[in-house]
């Protein structure tokens, strides 16, 4: 879920993981990693604040988002990538 897989756990995954979904990094990526964490699919379209090109291309792929709850130790590595701990 963190991005070896066909789903991806959005309170969880850096922002790395959206580098594979064409159109959502880096900008709309970054959006659902820095305002993360969500509720809902719907929670993240209301809380990241996407233009409405964005939106449009996190929907081609929403289906294979998850939002399972956010685990402390991945916390750090959302933004930076674990790179500086």
């Amino acid at each position: 879920y963190l991005g070896g897989s066909s789903q991806i756990d959005v309170n969880n995954a850096n922002v790395r993981v959206y580098q594979k979904l064409p159109g959502v990094y880096p900008n709309a990526a970054g959006k659902i990693v820095t305002n993360a964490p969500y509720k809902s699919k719907e929670d993240m379209y209301l809380k990241a604040g996407f233009s409405a090109a964005e939106s449009a291309a996190v929907k081609k792929y929403d289906s294979k988002f998850l939002f399972l709850e956010p685990k402390p130790e991945y916390v750090i590595d959302q933004i930076n990538n674990g790179l500086y701990r």
